[in-house]
């Protein structure tokens, strides 16, 4: 007669379970291991008694995606063997389908508890579910369980995730089939939405990214051998890390600062102690890296931070790296010409090792804007998208894929009309490519001869080859923040200077305005603030924290005067909401050049306007600053309260709508007025039908993307203002009231034949 449930509401102490009695617990399963005539259900038994559990059972995946328990030491011996689920049901079947371990101090609690009476484990509170995982793919799970309601200890964790590792290769041996097995619908297309990284379209074959890894040998008797061999690893991974350096700027394919950045964060040492901690309790070194390796990926995936999340695939890369030097990471193909690379994560180093073998393009689940992976590819040229979940997943080798990264849609296995209807638009595309290198040497200048200046947003020192590929004037927008994301620091004076010093150099004699940090909201370095704030982007962030932390705005100041020496410099504070914050910004300013010897040689300063605030301080700010320049993202999310990074009110204002077209008309008439410097700076200005209204209203100097300088200059070269002036002053009057301007302005332009 089974006997009662736990009472619900109760937590007993943790049982003690020491790091000695793990070790004791591998010795033992080494000596079994190491025998003929062992079995499922003596390890069963093995480990419940060793880890002093009531129940440990195995489920095996078998075909159908149903899951059965082949042994157990606790659960009724008749329930083995005629106990089912579904990938997906119950505890067991939630940690097969997700892959992520489970540790619930009263399982009956979970929604989706499914208990099987046959099996009395009703009158068991406690469950630790763990994966067993091989080559990526889940092949069952390994089950502890408790009368007692109690959270397992980490260290129980630990061992039982070694404990799957060690099971892995004993089930696919006894016919275990990995779970998400091809069916139908793999060969059906889908289409999944994206957010671009990295602008292009490409049509190629798949390459996911996983991790290759041949059969881990799992348990070791001599742990100083390991320990060696950890050693060597760290040096040999190290050395193909330097080696990839050393050939990246020989050929000027990518930054210094953001690699020795990512072998800073991937080797920290507080990870490697961990695994050579396994390695004393009886690991081999390879397993104990792949251990580590995981409970960090779950730790980071958990992660709120964006920015921290992202570095989760810097360590990825890392361990991916050392498995290859301890024999069980099987490496990298030699050339993949043609192939796009599809990838849940991506570290900075392993994008560069396959842009070297030829990829064409990447997909990334989990990626940002701000990411490693997205600032290079930018700077590589190579179209990146964000995907949403599920494409990795979906997506099997050698696949026919389409991927968008301009309007940010990723195509699996597209039908031939797709197909047909991508190829015919990537001829149109290349040919428009073509046309467009014709602008690169022509000023920026409409068809009845006004001339407008197109400036370049950059951040890295290695985009400063579009300079020469655009024809642009000059640099609007220099965002210092981005190498200090890159490496999670801010640099050292002497590092800084000498960043901006390679920048003016390379921008021979063109105008560089350099905004200065851009931190907070979504883009904290590490350890800076554990706050959780409601609306980072409306909180502590750019010239905020630097007002607030005047050492580190004037160390900045300092290496920008310093960096300047013998040039022009321009600086622009961000996100100023008054005239006064602006006022103590610039006496900082003048205070360091007072004490900066030689200094640049002249010197002026402006004013991101990106807060509404500003609008009503006008007079005065135009009374302080030498020029002016529109934020267009952050200030249209706050003139009309809607967050630019939410999908569902994307659609709800339009930077070509009357009330900011007649915002932005006023601002140009009042700086020309005072002779101050005036540009719209964004991403709305790299829009050829929003760049053609700028212009109409009266802005002269625009700064965006590269990418966007030739299209912009051949839709100005194209259009006669006196034509455009009067239309757009009635579409304006017409949409008073706020409506979105932008179709009946689109449909205009595409009657006169304008490339917008």
């Amino acid at each position: 007669m089974p006997r009662p449930a736990p009472p619900r509401n109760t937590v007993s102490p943790q049982r003690p379970y020491r790091r000695a009695a793990a070790r004791s617990l591998f010795a033992r399963l080494r000596e079994i291991l190491a025998t003929s005539s062992w079995s499922l259900a003596e390890l069963t038994r093995l480990i419940a008694v060793e880890m002093r559990v009531d129940v440990c059972s195995i489920y095996v995946v078998r075909p159908g995606e149903i899951l059965e328990l082949v042994a157990s030491h606790g659960l009724r011996p008749e329930s083995i063997g005629a106990t089912r689920l579904r990938i997906g049901e119950g505890i067991v079947g939630i940690v097969a389908a997700s892959g992520e371990t489970m540790n619930l101090a009263d399982a009956h609690q979970h929604p989706d508890f499914a208990p099987r009476p046959s099996t009395g484990e009703e009158q068991f509170a406690a469950m630790l579910a763990v994966p067993i995982r091989r080559a990526g793919q889940t092949l069952g799970v390994i089950a502890l369980q408790d009368r007692a309601a109690r959270r397992f200890a980490p260290i129980e964790g630990e061992a039982v995730s070694t404990l799957a590792m060690l099971l892995a290769e004993t089930l696919a041996g006894l016919g275990a089939v990995q779970s998400a097995s091809r069916s139908l619908g793999d060969a059906l297309p889908r289409r999944y939405a994206g957010h671009p990284l990295a602008p292009g379209i490409v049509r190629g074959t798949a390459l996911p990214l996983g991790r290759n890894v041949r059969p881990l040998r799992v348990l070791a008797d001599d742990p100083v051998a390991e320990g060696t061999r950890l050693d060597r690893a760290v040096v040999e991974a190290e050395a193909s890390l330097n080696d990839l350096i050393a050939e990246t700027l020989t050929t000027g394919e990518a930054s210094r600062e953001i690699l020795e950045a990512y072998r800073a964060i991937a080797q920290s040492g507080g990870w490697l102690e961990r695994v050579r901690a396994a390695i004393s309790e009886g690991l081999s070194a390879e397993a104990a890296v792949d251990q580590v390796g995981a409970a960090l990926r779950s730790r980071m995936r958990r992660l709120a931070d964006p920015y921290l999340r992202e570095r989760l695939a810097d360590i990825e890369d890392m361990i991916e790296r050392m498995l290859v030097a301890l024999g069980a990471g099987l490496g990298k193909p030699d050339r993949a010409e043609g192939m796009v690379l599809i990838a849940r994560r991506l570290g900075p180093a392993e994008l560069l090792d396959w842009h070297r073998r030829g990829i064409v393009g990447v997909a990334i689940e989990e990626a940002s804007a701000s990411g490693h992976a997205a600032i290079l590819a930018r700077a590589l040229e190579l179209p990146a998208l964000a995907v949403e979940a599920g494409a990795f997943e979906a997506t099997r080798e050698g696949d026919d894929v389409l991927l968008d990264a301009e309007l940010g849609t990723f195509v699996l296995r597209p039908d031939r009309e797709l197909a047909a209807a991508y190829e015919r638009a990537l001829a149109v595309r290349n040919d428009r490519i073509s046309e467009l290198a014709a602008y690169r040497d022509r000023p920026a200048e409409t068809r009845d001869g006004t001339r407008l200046s197109l400036m370049l947003n950059v951040g890295l020192a290695l985009e400063l080859d579009q300079l020469e590929r655009t024809g642009s004037e000059g640099i609007g927008l220099y965002r210092t923040e981005i190498t200090a994301l890159a490496s999670g620091r801010q640099s050292g004076i002497a590092e800084q200077a000498a960043e901006y010093r390679q920048v003016v150099e390379r921008a021979g004699g063109r105008r560089v305005i350099f905004r200065t940090l851009d931190l907070g909201a979504d883009k904290m370095l590490r350890g800076e603030s554990d706050d959780v704030v409601e609306n980072p982007a409306m909180g502590w962030r750019s010239l905020r924290v630097g007002l607030d932390r005047p050492a580190v705005l004037r160390r900045q100041l300092r290496a920008l005067l310093t960096g300047t020496a013998g040039y022009p410099l321009s600086v622009m504070f961000p996100m100023v909401a008054t005239v006064a914050e602006f006022r103590a910004a610039r006496d900082l300013l003048e205070a360091e050049a007072g004490r900066t010897v030689p200094g640049p040689t002249s010197i002026e300063v402006g004013a991101m306007l990106e807060v509404p605030a500003l609008l009503f301080q006008l007079p005065g700010l135009l009374a302080e600053a030498d020029f002016i320049s529109v934020g267009t993202n952050d200030l249209m999310q706050f003139l009309f309260a809607a967050d630019r990074g939410a999908p569902r009110l994307a659609g709800r204002y339009d930077v070509l709508s009357a009330p900011v077209l007649e915002l932005l008309e006023g601002l140009a008439a009042a700086c020309a007025e005072e002779d101050v410097g005036f540009s719209v700076c964004g991403e709305a200005a790299g829009q050829p039908l929003d760049a053609l209204a700028f212009a109409a209203i009266g802005v002269r100097t625009l700064s965006m993307s590269g990418a966007s300088i030739l299209p912009v200059k051949a839709a100005l070269a194209s259009v006669d203002l006196n034509e455009l002036r009067p239309v757009l002053r009635e579409l304006r009057r017409a949409g008073a009231a706020g409506i979105s301007l932008r179709e009946p302005l689109a449909a205009w332009a595409r009657e006169h034949d304008l490339p917008i």
